[in-house]
């Protein structure tokens, strides 16, 4: 578990969580009450489910804004009188965005563009946003350096980089305290199974718990560096708490490993104790064949430092899921 008394927020702090009936979101709603502050959460329910946040309905320290991010004076309310916006509501497949680039721009740089005139007018404390790892694109040299970027692959690679550049655009015209947090290959409870979008540890597990064989997208030698998370939530935190140093950068978040994915499969496979042969498909367009984080910096700066090795984050996500499944 995280240390609680990690994070020293002011008695009456409050917290908006966009797209916090999501995966992620809805971490963070569970951490920030369960410190004692208040939550507020804006979510429009196309990828967040209410089954997130039902626990949370009766909590008096919670508020819950049914609305589209789309929609500035939607944002322009949900900012209203709250210290820290933790900015995670977007649509974060890159298979969809080739499906779909209209929509996962409309989302990911509209709302995004939305919600940060939203914070600089209601002079917010800071801003702390979700970019991702595919910003990296076709850079090949590992470890992925913050600073060392290329081609994006795919429309939710763009926005995800206009997303940082909007951002600090924003700190340098109009001082608002932004930090972006590249996030890599997160897994953990709540994480949806049932999308076609889906990510690939949730499907590995119930795939394997139905007795199912999965389908490895690709020759499984693709690497990723798989974090928990908890190292994710702690990261959102320590990012509201830090020094002005931090402001206008971005930061690789991630427990900086390396899996490649049929090592990933097996390592499923043993902690549920059962033997079943992938199915191997065809390469997902768009996708980073390799992916590992230098976190050096988030260390350095952020006081960020991940307890979840994948191992370990792999043992309570299937614990989680053998309870909700």
């Amino acid at each position: 578990m995280i240390d609680n008394n990690k994070y020293s927020f002011e008695k009456n702090s409050s917290f908006l969580v966009t797209g916090g009936a999501g995966f992620i979101g809805s971490n963070l709603v569970e951490k920030i009450l369960n410190l004692g502050y208040k939550v507020r959460v804006l979510d429009n329910f196309s990828t967040g489910r209410k089954r997130n946040i039902e626990e949370f309905l009766d909590n008096s320290n919670f508020v819950l804004i049914e609305g589209d991010i789309r929609e500035l004076v939607t944002c322009q309310q949900a900012c209203s009188a709250v210290n820290y916006i933790l900015h995670q509501a977007a649509l974060c497949s890159v298979p969809r965005s080739i499906n779909d680039p209209r929509t996962t721009n409309d989302v990911n740089i509209t709302g995004t563009l939305n919600m940060l005139i939203a914070a600089r007018d209601n002079k917010v404390k800071k801003f702390i946003y979700a970019s991702s790892s595919s910003v990296y694109g076709d850079e090949p040299n590992l470890p992925k350096i913050e600073d060392r970027i290329g081609k994006p692959l795919s429309p939710y690679a763009i926005t995800k980089k206009v997303n940082e550049l909007y951002a600090r655009n924003f700190y340098e015209l109009y001082k608002l305290p932004v930090i972006g947090l590249r996030y890599f290959n997160i897994f953990g409870k709540k994480q949806d199974c049932d999308s076609v979008y889906a990510a690939v540890i949730p499907i590995f597990i119930k795939k394997l718990l139905n007795k199912e064989a999965p389908t490895i997208n690709g020759d499984g030698k693709q690497s990723r560096d798989f974090t928990y998370i908890e190292n994710v939530v702690e990261a959102n935190l320590k990012a509201c708490l830090s020094d002005k140093e931090a402001l206008g950068e971005v930061f690789n978040i991630a427990y900086g490993g390396r899996v490649y994915l049929n090592d990933l499969y097996w390592k499923i496979c043993k902690l549920l104790e059962v033997d079943i042969q992938p199915i191997y498909g065809l390469e997902r367009a768009g996708e980073i064949k390799h992916s590992n984080a230098d976190i050096s910096k988030a260390e350095n700066i952020l006081g960020y430092h991940p307890e979840y090795d994948v191992d370990r984050g792999l043992e309570k996500a299937i614990e989680w899921y053998k309870e909700n499944l």
